[in-house]
């Protein structure tokens, strides 16, 4: 593999880029007697001829010389080629506090391209220098690397300019083309739309940007935000409207999940180390359990909230595509496609979920320490006896031969003791435990876990048993611990900075394919129609507390404790 040094990223092999330019172009196929010409080809007039599976001959003929690369021709079209970014809803809380601070962490990182533009785009009346001095309050640096702090931001804000218009004319979008094309002037053109706005215009700003202000010579691509449609239906009719417009290949379904440093890293541990592969099946794991919690409740945002709920919120896609991350089989390569391939299988091998595996809940009203917290539906912008659930928990199976009967237990939270993200994996009892009277009766005091916490404070543990040093056999649980902050004291990237670096590169890899989400909607579209249909009412929590009563009977009923509760990090 090949390094970027720019931004310190993996550049693909000289193979993975022939697959991926194999997928964006028609390649001819060449016929069997083609495969003896190949290399006579390249030697004598400098092209590749390529099979029908994109892959140059010479990859698949038995002689070992490298593929043939341009360089000369990639340094060109690199320096006559230019992005321009288009933010859709500029104006909105998301552009501000995670887009434009992205886009300008890579610019400061060097990890753009060396022509970009970034538009803003909204409805709001703005002028180029009120967008700059918007999003300029909302830019940072670097905390290890402060240099020039100013003098970049200036850089990049000179580069920001805006256009306002209405999501659902052609004519404002061609009238954003033409400063699009101001700017990209003897340049071939990509452009990327990031669409930071509610899902109900989604169409109508595709429909107008690909009609009237796509790339006339370069790629043009789309990110889209979350929630792909409230279930099964609806996210597979907004796919549909989508394709009208859009290729798949164009469309970048973003989950920011997916983008989390310790998230990423999750296949790495799992492929890469050989101590943790053998036991990654129901043969050594007794359950799996993946928790999000948050210590705050809505906070003004409840409107939005409760048209969606906990379940569709995160369950439905930050845990689910984690989940499927964590369970799948080893992929055939790094490639985007054989990754979410593999993801897949997990989400088609799922049992649909029941309502007697779930628990919902809604946070009431608490006063502590003198102070009173307000009830979910004390929110002004709540409706008035809402039965949306604010938290739930859930236990889901994978019905394949390396997960079989394992549980896999989910719960989600706002207002809750506190903030985390994290994957928990309790291993199995030792057979016959020779040291099971030091433990006692509590054979749990003894299970090995692994904890991988995504946020906050990323940090990867591994819960051991030791003798406490001393002349009596005393047994303690120790974490074997690898505390980000204190191995990689450099400021870790947030997730949107990564996500929208691929976008650009067109790296598919962490963004979800329409396959995927469909399979992840039917797991859960049954329990939330049943759940709606009946008015089934939540079990009210007080605000700050560890969660209703009914996810403890949940996970006992599969003979499981959760493991954040008793946890010396919790």
């Amino acid at each position: 593999m090949a390094v970027c040094f720019r931004c310190h990223r993996t550049a693909p092999s000289s193979v993975d880029h022939y697959r991926t330019l194999a997928r964006k172009n028609k390649v001819w196929s060449a016929s069997v007697p083609s495969l003896l010409a190949g290399h006579e080809a390249i030697r004598k007039w400098g092209f590749q001829m390529k099979s029908s599976n994109g892959y140059p001959l010479n990859v698949v003929s038995s002689q070992k010389e490298e593929p043939y690369i341009d360089h000369s021709k990639a340094k060109e079209d690199q320096i006559d080629s230019t992005v321009s970014i288009t933010v859709v809803g500029a104006s909105g809380d998301l552009a501000k506090k995670k887009i434009f601070p992205a886009l300008f962490a890579l610019f400061y990182e060097d990890c753009l391209p060396k022509h970009f533009t970034v538009f803003g785009y909204a409805r709001t009346q703005l002028t180029d220098e009120e967008l700059r001095n918007m999003i300029g309050k909302t830019l940072t640096c670097r905390i290890d690397k402060r240099e020039n702090c100013g003098d970049k931001m200036e850089q990049f804000l000179q580069r920001c300019f805006y256009h306002s218009g209405q999501y659902s004319s052609s004519e404002n979008f061609l009238e954003l083309d033409r400063k699009l094309k101001d700017k990209e002037v003897g340049k071939s053109a990509n452009r990327l739309f990031y669409l930071s706005i509610p899902p109900n215009i989604f169409v109508d700003v595709v429909r107008c940007a690909s009609r009237t202000a796509s790339s006339p010579t370069g790629w043009t691509r789309v990110i889209v935000e979350k929630p792909f449609g409230r279930d099964s239906q609806s996210s597979g009719d907004l796919t549909r409207s989508l394709k009208q417009h859009l290729t798949e290949d164009q469309i970048f379904r973003i989950d920011h999940y997916l983008g989390k440093e310790l998230v990423e890293n999750l296949s790495v541990l799992r492929f890469s180390n050989l101590v943790f592969e053998p036991l990654w099946s129901r043969k050594f794991i007794r359950n799996v359990q993946l928790i999000f919690s948050e210590d705050f409740g809505t906070e003004g945002r409840g409107g939005y909230f409760d048209n969606y709920g906990i379940i569709r919120d995160i369950m439905q896609n930050h845990l689910v595509q984690i989940l499927a991350l964590f369970a799948m089989e080893t992929p055939v390569s790094l490639d985007a496609e054989d990754i979410r391939n593999e993801k897949v299988k997990v989400l088609r091998s799922m049992r649909t979920l029941q309502l007697d595996d779930v628990v919902v809940g809604q946070y009431k009203g608490h006063t502590r320490g003198g102070r009173s917290l307000p009830a979910y539906i004390d929110d002004p912008t709540v409706p008035k006896g809402s039965l949306t659930p604010t938290f739930a928990a859930a236990a889901l199976f994978i019905d394949n031969a390396r997960w079989d009967g394992v549980p896999f237990l989910m719960k989600a939270g706002k207002a809750l003791n506190t903030r985390r993200a994290e994957i928990r994996v309790q291993f199995r009892h030792v057979p016959g435990n020779l040291y099971k009277r030091n433990f006692g009766t509590d054979l749990d005091k003894a299970t090995n876990e692994l904890v991988i916490r995504v946020q906050p404070d990323e940090a990867i543990y591994l819960k051991i048993n030791n003798k406490i040093p001393g002349l009596s056999m005393r047994l303690d649980s120790s974490n074997l611990n690898l505390l980000y902050a204190s191995r990689y004291p450099r400021e870790i990237p947030d997730a949107y900075e990564r996500l929208l670096l691929d976008a650009i590169e067109g790296e598919r890899r962490l963004f979800i394919r329409s396959d995927e989400l469909d399979a992840a909607w039917a797991l859960f579209t049954p329990v939330l129609k049943e759940l709606e249909d009946k008015r089934i009412a939540p079990e009210l929590y007080p605000y700050g507390s560890r969660g209703p009563v009914g996810a403890h009977y949940l996970a006992a009923k599969y003979n499981v404790r959760w493991g954040d509760l008793s946890s010396q990090y919790s």
